[in-house]
């Protein structure tokens, strides 16, 4: 990881902050230099691997942060995220470069594996591409696609509605589980940093992807469908690698909490998700090993819960990140049952989790023996044990909470739950007054957009939800 990190980070540093990678290798100076890095001789694989850490990163980056703070996962307490877990944000607050720089080195990568008929970097680059556009729309809503990435054709790209933009993700996901299935194709080998070129793991996640959009949209028959093709054990999760060298390998939030904004957030109340990993909240659970190895009371900042970033907790400088686990594809599978009415199905995908758990797995780690005998027991569920098809689908969407810890679908299911039928929300409430006596529904178009684009969206504030949610 570090190699690779190293041997790719000329390309990252020219693609990131831009709106298409393919803009440097128009610049006439750089092409009449005999010793410039160009497009064409740029290896593909070097090429996929720049992309696969432009999508880790916005997977770790302060806009998750943002999403899962006002999840009510996480609060802020000092400076700027004090202000940001107040729902206190504007235009400047954003950027969208690194995703549609991301989105151009993809289509560079997919441009490139066409002219040498290389179907399986070119679906692992589609997986990648979906996966930016789908973080982009369902926290902004409305944004650029079919016109993005090409600036010199469309210097002002149009916005895409978030209904089309759902389509054509779910197109674009189908069109790479197609290429990873093909025959002919070159392994990425080490440049694969999430599944060392690992296709059939590649196809797996991109039905989890799927499974998750269909699940934003209600449709739960398509969320079965592709959640059972999904991500079907723990050894296929999609996790970010990580190590001990800061600003080359470690853990982003671990140099969040650690190096670069000690003591500005913390886990203590108005943070909801402590409160709810009570000690033995039911005769068959107890949250106690998972709790600790979240979280630790004063390893920061005296007097509040903070994050766990010893090197055996869950926000260790070398811990893995999740982009996409068996743990959602399992819970989106639960509820989509639940909600079908299908409840020993609904019970056997939850059970599957609680499974996993009691053996102390999460995100590649597994809880230290310490942390383990404080508490952990997941026995399985049996229908008895919920009195209602509501209170099995709580269950459900309060373990997916629980294990979506510092990623941004959190903040999508609390507003996804608050509009399902019927609505079974989890208890997570604006810490401030707001306009819609709600928490917000979407982050604000971004600066850069709003000066340049004229074709931008109508947005009154972080408050309006979006379609999808709505």
């Amino acid at each position: 990881m570090k190699n690779n990190i190293k041997r790719i980070s000329i390309v990252l540093l020219l693609c990131f902050g831009i709106s298409a990678c393919e803009d440097v290798f128009d610049n006439k100076l750089i092409k009449t230099n005999p010793n410039a890095v160009t497009e064409i001789s740029v290896p593909l694989g070097t090429g996929l691997a720049g992309t696969l850490i432009g999508v880790s990163k916005m997977h770790e980056d302060t806009d998750t942060r943002i999403a899962y703070m006002w999840s009510g996962q996480m609060t802020g307490s000092n400076r700027q995220h004090l202000a940001l877990s107040q729902y206190i944000v504007s235009a400047s607050t954003f950027s969208w470069a690194d995703y549609y720089g991301t989105i151009g080195n993809s289509r560079v990568v997919q441009a490139k594996a066409d002219v040498l008929k290389d179907t399986w970097h070119k679906g692992v680059a589609q997986v990648a591409e979906a996966l930016i556009m789908a973080k982009v729309t369902s926290l902004w809503g409305d944004a650029p696609y079919t016109e993005a990435a090409d600036i010199l054709k469309f210097p002002k790209p149009k916005y895409d509605p978030q209904a089309t933009l759902y389509t054509l993700i779910l197109a674009k996901l189908d069109e790479a589980i197609a290429n990873l299935a093909a025959p002919t194709g070159l392994n990425p080998g080490a440049n694969d940093i999430i599944f060392g070129g690992d296709v059939k793991k590649w196809s797996r996640a991109a039905y989890t992807l799927k499974a998750r959009l269909y699940l934003h949209l209600g449709d739960y028959p398509n969320a079965i469908a592709n959640a059972n093709q999904g991500i079907n054990s723990i050894d296929g999760d999609a996790l970010i690698p990580h190590g001990p060298n800061q600003d080359i390998d470690q853990n982003l939030n671990y140099s969040f909490f650690v190096n670069t904004r000690a003591g500005d957030t913390n886990f203590s109340s108005p943070a909801v998700l402590p409160g709810l990993m009570a000690p033995n909240r039911n005769s068959k659970t107890d949250d106690t090993a998972l709790y600790n190895h979240f979280f630790q009371f004063g390893l920061i900042t005296d007097g509040v819960l903070d994050a766990n970033v010893n090197d055996d907790g869950f926000f260790a400088q070398d811990a893995s990140h999740p982009i996409l686990t068996y743990y959602e594809n399992q819970l989106i599978l639960a509820e989509s049952y639940a909600r079908q009415n299908s409840t020993a199905n609904a019970i056997a995908a939850l059970n599957s989790v609680r499974q996993e758990l009691a053996t102390g797995y999460i995100n590649g780690k597994t809880i230290s023996t310490a942390n383990q005998a404080k508490g952990l027991k997941y026995n399985n569920y049996v229908a008895a044990d919920f009195a209602t098809q509501n209170a099995l689908v709580y269950e459900i969407a309060l373990t997916k909470y629980m294990v979506s810890l510092s990623q941004y679908e959190s903040f999508n299911d609390v507003r996804r739950l608050a509009k399902a039928t019927p609505v079974v929300k989890l208890p997570v409430t604006p810490i401030v007054a707001t306009r819609t006596n709600d928490i917000p529904g979407r982050f604000v178009y971004p600066a850069g957009e709003v000066n340049t684009n004229p074709n931008i969206a109508t947005v009154t504030d972080q408050f309006e939800k979006l379609a999808i949610f709505k």
